[in-house]
């Protein structure tokens, strides 16, 4: 299914009030702020203008031209009519507008999606907080924009979703696209799942949902998907009263979590427990696509690779046996209270040469799969130093770094963020990414 006249645009309208801090304002302002370089007709039968970023924009009476998506935040009982009046013009719209199924006003839903299938038009919504097609600069929403990069976010909530996007750009994870259905009148999970799956811009794919109206449709459209890239997924509704709470929140029945388990595992999903797991496995899989089993730990600190070997073993994964030539090359330049098994302990005056040696030397041990490098530099040694390092050795494999912490290796942090190596935190956070890689 191609989709393109929502997420890549050449030509939108916005149906609402454009007064200063009204839903159609901070869309359209998020639209013309973000860039778009399409056409932009913004709507209101009041007519007049609206200013926004230096611009003034005259405000059409009603839709007089076709253009590839309508987006659209009016009171809930004049949609249908609205989407009726316009079907001939658009190819789709989202309806931002609240007050259908998720509060038992199914009838209006019926009639909206009656309405819209009549001329062939394609609905995401109602009760939606709307779409990003952020490689087209296009910020269909009134979340806060975020930069391009590979991930795709579907949410049902539209809330999580302004969360998550926000969360994002504190972790420095690029989107290629954001889309909030809410109700899921028309379009649901299933239609974007198989739409991001075919899309070149993404990578991976973040789901979060409450539950899913067509269970087959579903579990074939997710196992499509992750045949072709990561899917992360976050279920909430998981207990009794989740469940319940789903059903009032997006009119969506959440069902069984053990069912939902199942399918998540049998399509070849990845599914994570909470927020900060999803944005893990996001910035794992936007710097690879999969990881082998057996990992190597470098560390200037003995305690935190104790705990990321704990962690690593308790997901599965292997302390990987180092080659007994690995062993001596590293033996060769270490001082010699350093250890060289692994998890290989560089000690607290690990400079630039010391990691980036140990880095490249241990890289090309056949029995090792992927490396975790941490980093907790002392006062009289820059973490750009070490950074630097990372960022220098030659190595073919994937490498997970857990610099920590705070203040004390921002610099670095930032250092490796821009040559696209993305920071864990903590040890135990590192371990999942590549855990997460493993099941690829």
């Amino acid at each position: 299914m191609n989709l393109d006249f929502f997420f890549y645009p050449e030509s939108v309208a916005v149906f609402g009030s454009f007064k200063r801090g009204a839903i159609a304002y901070e869309i359209l302002r998020n639209i013309i702020e973000g860039g778009f370089e399409g056409r932009i007709i913004p709507v209101n039968p009041k007519g007049g203008t609206v200013e926004i970023g230096g611009k003034t924009f005259e405000i059409r009476e009603k839709l007089d031209e076709p253009v590839n998506t309508a987006i659209i935040a009016v009171p809930a009982k004049i949609v249908p009519a609205l989407i009726d009046e316009i079907g001939p013009l658009i190819k789709g719209a989202v309806v931002i507008s609240a007050g259908f199924s998720e509060v038992g006003n199914e009838e209006l839903e019926r009639e909206l999606v009656e309405k819209a299938g009549k001329h062939g038009v394609r609905l995401i919504g109602p009760n939606c907080a709307g779409i990003f097609g952020v490689h087209g600069k296009f910020f269909g929403s009134f979340e806060v924009r975020v930069k391009p990069g590979g991930l795709a976010l579907i949410s049902q909530s539209g809330a999580f979703g302004g969360a998550a996007l926000a969360m994002g750009n504190d972790e420095g994870i690029g989107f290629s696209a954001f889309v909030s259905y809410g109700n899921a009148a028309d379009l649901n999970e299933s239609d974007f799942l198989e739409y991001f799956a075919d899309d070149e811009n993404t990578k991976a794919i973040a789901l979060y949902i409450e539950g899913v109206k067509d269970g087959r449709r579903f579990l074939k459209a997710l196992r499509y998907a992750s045949s072709k890239k990561p899917v992360i997924v976050l279920k909430a509704g998981k207990s009794a009263s989740g469940a319940k709470a789903a059903v009032s929140h997006t009119g969506s029945l959440a069902g069984s979590y053990e069912i939902y388990r199942a399918a998540f595992k049998q399509a070849g999903a990845i599914e994570v427990e909470e927020m900060e797991e999803l944005f893990d496995a996001a910035k794992a899989f936007e710097m690879y696509p999969k990881a082998g089993k057996r990992v190597a730990v470098i560390t200037n600190s003995g305690g935190p690779g104790v705990l990321a070997t704990d962690k690593l073993e308790r997901l599965d994964l292997e302390i990987a046996k180092l080659e007994e030539k690995t062993v001596e090359e590293l033996r060769s330049f270490l001082p010699p209270q350093c250890s060289v098994k692994n998890p290989i302990d560089l000690i607290a005056d690990a400079d630039y040469e010391r990691y980036k040696r140990t880095i490249e030397i241990t890289c090309r041990d056949e029995n090792v799969d992927a490396l975790l490098i941490i980093c907790v530099p002392p006062i009289f040694i820059p973490s750009e130093e070490v950074a630097k390092a990372v960022i220098d050795a030659d190595c073919n494999k994937p490498v997970i770094v857990n610099f920590m912490a705070g203040e004390l290796v921002r610099e670095g942090v930032k250092l490796l963020d821009e040559h696209g190596i993305k920071n864990f935190p903590t040890p135990e956070r590192a371990a999942r990414a590549l855990k997460w890689l493993s099941m690829r």
